[in-house]
């Protein structure tokens, strides 16, 4: 947690992943990020994965740091709260992030007439409006027919959905971005963000679209081989799987030097006439030659024998292991001032990240948990709208607020 953003107000009305992490990222900035949704819970209230009370760790892993209240937001003075919220005055706040669709009371059209330097910044999963989540989005871009064994033609969905965590990143951006148009006068705008222009953009600026449209058909599938370059899961002889990968000519002197393979490489290069040690390519091309050397070099020594040889010369690998090993490894978490130990909403404690960012010069707060659903209602009517606690009382009593 830092406070580069302290004093901003972001309101917050979205589910899934791409809206609630663009305002995570806020939150953890420093800014104030009040989340409403419906008495009970959103869509992703009760979302996998989940606690052994049947609260959702996933809602509460995304909503760290935040500020909820909850509304009946199927009644016209549920949305008409919504709307105040969001458009409440003040020279920090009219910062909006939803997934909302782009008609209705949540428009651009609706919110604007009540503040005109509104800063609404719109996800969505089509540019045309149309329904679309990260898994359906990276099927039509191709990447699962990209993706795993080059023998079988089945598609293979990332477990990552990495479409959404970009786009709510470009999102956080994008907001910070217009604010800063704004206090230089350039006024309110509605930013639309559809999660399939983050990936058609994403693929095209590696180079992937140019590449199948040059050739006429997008790249093969080559299962754990890095395209293009050397990369490539290897075991040792106690073993365990690395994934080692060699793109610059010290990592690839590095590992050669490593394993006592440099002299049967340089056979297959003086065979070839490739030069491995300046060109990536030619290791990927070349590779069916170069894996059997490299796998029969894993397989004389054991990993406890490679891992301070290959730090020591600068070698590019990491070990595969499971995400619950992972988590004793000081350099991802045990250890690692990135994470808090917390109590959450769900009654569990486990440590939780602040934001990911280091800033040498600044100090790193504690992260901070989720709230329970509605926790802050009472403060927020009070503070940015202004209520008294009779008005309070009687939205509660009216089923309106909770």
């Amino acid at each position: 947690m830092y406070q580069l953003l302290e004093g901003l107000r972001v309101v917050e009305g979205s589910a899934f992943i791409a809206g609630p992490t663009c305002a995570l990222y806020l939150a953890q900035l420093g800014a104030e990020v009040i989340r409403f949704e419906n008495i009970g819970g959103g869509p992703d209230f009760r979302r996998w994965p989940l606690a052994p009370s049947g609260a959702s760790l996933y809602w509460e892993g995304l909503n760290k740091a935040k500020k909820s209240i909850a509304l009946d937001l199927g009644r016209p003075e549920g949305r008409s709260l919504a709307q105040r919220l969001v458009t409440a005055p003040g020279e920090n706040g009219g910062l909006f992030i939803t997934n909302f669709p782009a008609r209705g009371f949540l428009s651009w059209s609706a919110l604007s007439a009540l503040r005109a330097d509104l800063i609404c910044v719109r996800v969505m999963g089509w540019a045309d409006g149309g329904p679309g989540v990260d898994y359906t989005v990276n099927s039509a871009v191709g990447v699962p027919l990209m993706t795993g064994p080059a023998d079988d033609p089945r598609p293979v969905n990332h477990v990552l959905p990495a479409w959404d965590l970009m786009t709510g990143a470009f999102a956080a951006f994008t907001l910070v971005s217009a604010l800063l148009a704004r206090r230089a006068g350039g006024g309110g705008r509605e930013i639309r963000i559809p999660l399939s222009d983050i990936a058609a953009a994403t693929l095209a600026n590696m180079g992937m679209t140019a590449e199948a449209g040059l050739y006429g058909h997008q790249r093969p599938r080559t299962g754990n081989d890095l395209y293009g370059a050397f990369g490539r899961d290897f075991t040792t002889a106690d073993g365990e799987r690395i994934m080692l990968v060699a793109i610059t000519p010290r990592q690839w002197k590095g590992v050669l030097d490593t394993l006592g393979i440099g002299e049967a490489v340089a056979a297959v290069a003086a065979e070839t006439g490739a030069a491995f040690a300046v060109d990536e390519g030619a290791r990927f091309t070349h590779r069916g030659r170069l894996f059997p050397i490299f796998e029969e070099a894993f397989a004389r020594r054991t990993l406890a024998e490679l891992a301070p040889l290959f730090e020591a010369a600068g070698v590019c690998w990491g070990p595969y292991q499971p995400l619950e090993r992972a988590m004793t490894d000081p350099r991802l978490y045990a250890g690692n001032p990135l994470f808090s130990d917390l109590g959450h909403p769900s009654g569990e404690s486990y440590p939780a990240p602040g934001f990911a960012a280091t800033l040498p010069q600044d100090e790193r707060a504690p992260a901070r948990p989720a709230p329970r659903l509605g926790e802050h209602t009472d403060e927020v009517l009070s503070r940015v709208l202004g209520m008294s606690s009779r008005e309070i009382a009687a939205l509660r009593d009216a089923g309106v607020v909770a």
